[in-house]
Formats: C-alpha cells, sequence, structure tokens
C-alpha cells in the first residue's frame, strides 16, 4: 500500500472516525471487508439514512447494496482522505454546513458541496445543477 492510504488509515484510527464507523457498519449490520488502499468496505447496511448509495466515515465506506463498482469506491476513497485533513469527527458539522450550502445555492445536497466536488461529483454519481441564479 503507498505510503499516502497507510498515512490516512493510521490518522482515521487516531482521529476516531475510523473506530465509528466500523461502530456504525456493526450497528447497521452491514458485512465488512477489506477493500483497497487501506478502505474497509461495509455491504447490506441496513438503515435509509443517510440517503447516498454509499457513504463515508474514516477509512469505511458503508452501503446498502451488495457491491461498489470501481469509480464510487474512487469517491469514497478521496472522502476517507477528507476524514484524515478535517482530523475526524469535526468532519461531521463540516459537511453538514457543506450540504445546506449546496441545496441553498442549487436545491441537492451534493451539486455545490465541497467535499463532493472535490472527491468528484462525476464519480459518486452526482448531477451538476446549475445555481438557482442561473437556471
Amino acid at each position: 500500500m503507498d505510503r499516502r492510504f497507510r498515512f490516512r488509515r493510521a490518522a482515521n484510527y487516531i482521529n476516531l472516525s475510523t473506530p465509528l464507523g466500523l461502530l456504525i457498519a456493526v450497528v447497521g449490520r452491514a458485512a465488512r471487508q477489506p477493500g483497497p488502499n487501506g478502505l474497509i468496505l461495509a455491504f447490506g447496511y441496513r438503515y435509509r439514512f443517510p440517503i447516498a448509495g454509499a457513504f463515508t466515515v474514516g477509512n469505511v465506506v458503508l452501503t446498502r447494496r451488495d457491491g461498489l463498482d470501481e469509480q464510487l469506491i474512487l469517491h469514497e476513497g478521496r472522502h476517507a482522505t477528507q476524514w484524515a485533513w478535517c482530523v475526524g469527527l469535526p468532519m461531521l458539522p463540516f459537511y453538514v454546513v457543506a450540504m445546506l450550502v449546496s441545496v441553498i445555492v442549487c436545491g441537492h445536497q451534493a451539486s455545490y458541496n465541497v467535499f463532493e466536488r472535490l472527491a468528484g461529483l462525476d464519480d459518486g454519481g452526482y448531477p451538476r445543477k446549475p445555481p438557482w441564479w442561473k437556471s
């Protein structure tokens, strides 16, 4: 594994985001397996929240699906890096604020969410909605 992914994995354990992700996976009864670049893939997550097809907490990628395509795993891996750079749990309120800004700007939770844009809207399967003042 590349050094940057080893750093991300260690940082997300230390900042407690990966342990939180593992706890969410256990509570959501998701089957866990090792993924690429130090990610942990958790399939069969049982709850309807959040509404995304997949979501990441630390290095844990959770989904209700039975599998994920490579493009979406790359997208979620970028979120794992964001968790490391946001020093873990502060990522939650930062993400909520970014989501609210996006809803205000264009009516969609991801199109203008800085975290989703940096992770790659296309890789995450999100639309590119115009801001309300251009529609």
